[in-house]
């Protein structure tokens, strides 16, 4: 067996790849190697265990928790919540683990299962291979008294979370931060389908909102952060000072300023940074993004006095690089972005709250902050139905790359990675103009095809 967990967990087609059984598995075997780490404390250690609206995830969130209770775990099942949801309530009620069960982003078939240790934060890759090594192995199972409980949180979880975010951008009685902003949201029928305007709403913001009504099979279905053309045409006719668009589990969000443009996460995370610059709280005057940020947005920073620190894909790679070096804004162009004052992961619905908080306090509109940040273009490539294993060492592949790379020479950049999620290449090229970045892209992408074709 191949490596199981990927950048963001256990992912797969759900009932196939992700079965009942290897949650439950999964669930037990955390349990253990947590245990035998020292991570779970006490006779009955706690784990708090959630999903998003997938109708999989009924049976595989029941499955993990029957493994968890099954070594001797105590569980508290939560409602339907975004990801960053657990991540904080890992913390806020005392648990020693947390288990999310979500595909995010992914199409409604698909799920996964992914660990959050206590203080909210992902597994380490180490943690995750013994969880995987230890898969099918014998153990001593506890019984009676011993064995886990498994209780049904109800809405008070919700509330807290929503309360967490609301406080975060001074929210009080006496003070709603976003009074007088119209903001159009797209739950993309996902976790955040009533978390989300219920924050937007508490802190003040008239809120439009769609794609809310989750039915087990509509999450991220021609909506949400990966389909956004609906929250375009929504925020002009509704005529919204901007809109926000989740994906199925809200750990990311983007943007559309009046005009119904796309504000991406390279341009939501230069306008936070400005914003924290200016206030004295952007620790070392740094910024972490990922490699797939946009050239123009590092440009942009560098223009205002901000450094970029550049990792791997993923969020969790940019939280370690923040906790490494205690810097407090990071995050992805897909939109995750790390608010470490006030979260461990990526949380779109915060951050749709400070970025509408940083609007109402400019007094400008969206388009304005975002045109502050003007982005190479760039072109994306997804190439399916490849050996993805093979394309950091296949020689054509490689000189392909060379070749790309040289022909753009200082005035763009190419970048070549396996996706962690799905079985794809993605080939990124940034160029001075859009043509040659989109001609580059698909010369790359049409060897990538030929020479890893499965």
């Amino acid at each position: 067996m191949g490596r199981l967990f990927g950048t963001d967990g256990v992912r797969g087609l759900a009932n196939k790849d992700i079965t009942a059984e290897l949650a439950l598995e999964l669930g037990a075997a955390a349990a253990r190697v947590l245990t035998a780490q020292g991570e779970l404390l006490g006779p009955r250690p706690r784990a708090v265990v959630g999903r998003d609206t997938r109708a999989s995830g009924e049976f595989l969130a029941g499955a993990v928790a029957a493994g968890l209770a099954s070594a001797g775990v105590d569980v508290v099942m939560l409602n339907v919540l975004p990801t960053p949801a657990l991540a904080y309530l890992v913390t806020e009620l005392e648990a020693d683990l947390g288990v999310m069960v979500s595909a995010s982003h992914n199409p409604m078939p698909d799920n996964g299962i992914k660990f959050f240790a206590r203080g909210g934060l992902k597994l380490d890759d180490a943690v995750e291979d013994a969880i995987q090594a230890t898969l099918g192995d014998e153990w001593e199972r506890p019984t009676g008294a011993d064995v886990g409980r498994i209780r049904i949180d109800g809405q008070a979880a919700a509330d807290r979370y929503v309360r967490h975010l609301t406080d975060s951008v001074g929210t009080t009685p006496d003070h709603r931060p976003l009074e007088g902003l119209r903001i159009a949201l797209d739950c993309a029928n996902g976790a955040a389908s009533e978390v989300g305007p219920d924050a937007l709403r508490a802190a003040g913001a008239d809120v439009v909102v769609m794609n809310a009504s989750p039915d087990g099979r509509n999450i991220n279905e021609k909506c949400g952060s990966t389909h956004p053309e609906q929250l375009q045409a929504v925020v002009v006719a509704s005529e919204s000072d901007f809109g926000v668009a989740f994906d199925g589990d809200a750990d990311r969000c983007l943007a559309v300023d009046h005009t119904g443009a796309i504000v991406d996460g390279d341009q939501i995370l230069g306008i936070l940074a400005s914003a924290l610059q200016e206030e004295g709280r952007l620790p070392g005057d740094t910024l972490v993004v990922t490699v797939m940020s946009n050239l123009g947005l590092i440009l942009a920073m560098r223009e205002r006095g901000i450094t970029t620190v550049q990792t791997a894909v993923g969020d969790r790679y940019v939280l370690e690089e923040m906790r490494a070096n205690g810097f407090g804004l990071g995050g992805e162009q897909s939109g995750h972005i790390i608010l470490a004052d006030h979260a461990t992961t990526g949380d779109g619905v915060l951050s749709a709250l400070h970025l509408a908080a940083r609007v109402k306090a400019s007094g400008k509109r969206l388009a304005d902050l975002a045109g502050q940040i003007e982005r190479l273009p760039q072109t994306l490539v997804n190439v399916p139905g490849v050996d993805k294993s093979r394309a950091g060492t296949d020689e054509g592949v490689q000189a392909a790359v060379a070749d790309a790379t040289a022909r753009l020479g200082d005035t763009g950049r190419v970048l070549l990675r396996q996706s962690g999620t799905e079985p794809l290449v993605r080939v990124m090229v940034e160029a001075p103009a859009q043509d040659e970045a989109d001609k580059v892209a698909e010369d790359l992408a049409a060897v990538v095809r030929e020479r890893l074709a499965l």
